[in-house]
């Protein structure tokens, strides 16, 4: 674990800091089974008509299968290999359980190749074991949070994100995000111990506008460049600022607050994300 910066020999390499991938197996191979095509969009739909702009190009890609549910209870499983995905910014471990099956999942921060893993109910609350939040000890880091009961985890899912277990209250638990929101969950709702891996994924640097072209990004136009058709924020003599940030359909873009009032989720929520 840890980043690599680069001497300037070019301009791509002037600002590049790239992760060192330390924690992935050498020479792992992906396993075949738990891999399907994955189509690119372009930004197109159904017609071919371009409804989101700057989606195009990028590397193919394969979409790994990974394991939210953790619903293989009782079976104990041996992590054979940590890997890459391109599809996530946090790395995916192949577990191979004693029945023969393998997974991918989220691999947590500092599981290793060969150590055993586990779901299920009255399992021991150790990194990589998913069990539900009702037998986690309060305090403990965790990840992939479910919302509903057997639906696979939603939340904490990125590259060094993790939540905290603060309280429970007979069926239902409280947990602490990352964002410093707290919010309520059924104490029912697995998780998985630990951190999710690769916490260093934050401090990389692509170096270069070519970066962001491989992972399907093209050159975004500022606002303030267009004309008035094109952009409420286009226009004007000179270097113009803009008048009030907005989109392109005309709604602000920054304090303007798009949550739905009524939402449903809003009654469980105790304490909302730290404002910056």
């Amino acid at each position: 674990m840890g980043i690599r910066k680069f001497k300037p020999v070019t301009p791509g390499t002037r600002f590049k800091a790239a992760n060192t991938y330390e924690e992935l197996t050498p020479k792992y191979e992906v396993e075949k089974s738990l891999v399907v095509s994955l189509k690119n969009s372009g930004g197109r739909n159904n017609t071919g008509k371009m409804t989101m702009r700057y989606i195009g190009g990028g590397h193919r890609k394969m979409y790994r299968l990974i394991d939210f549910k953790r619903n293989k209870h009782g079976i104990e499983g041996t992590v054979d290999s940590i890997q890459y995905d391109p599809n996530r910014t946090s790395f995916i471990a192949l577990v191979v359980y004693a029945d023969g099956e393998k997974r991918y999942i989220l691999a947590p921060k500092g599981l290793e190749v060969g150590t055993k893993i586990i779901s299920g109910s009255g399992i021991a609350p150790e990194i990589g074991n998913a069990l539900p939040m009702s037998e986690i000890p309060l305090g403990s880091t965790i990840h992939n949070i479910e919302l509903h009961p057997g639906k696979g985890g939603q939340i904490v899912r990125s590259a060094g994100s993790s939540a905290q277990l603060l309280n429970r209250d007979g069926k239902h638990a409280v947990v602490k995000l990352a964002s410093g929101e707290t919010r309520i969950v059924l104490a029912a709702c697995y998780a998985t111990v630990g951190q999710v891996s690769n916490p260093d994924h934050m401090n990389e640097r692509k170096g270069k506008a070519g970066a962001n072209r491989w992972i399907g990004r093209r050159p975004r136009t500022r606002p303030v460049a267009m004309n008035p058709v094109d952009h409420p924020m286009g226009g004007g003599e000179g270097r113009a600022s803009g008048g009030h940030p907005r989109s392109r359909k005309g709604l602000k873009s920054k304090g303007y607050k798009t949550r739905t009032p009524k939402k449903y989720s809003n009654n469980f929520i105790i304490e909302s994300r730290k404002k910056k």
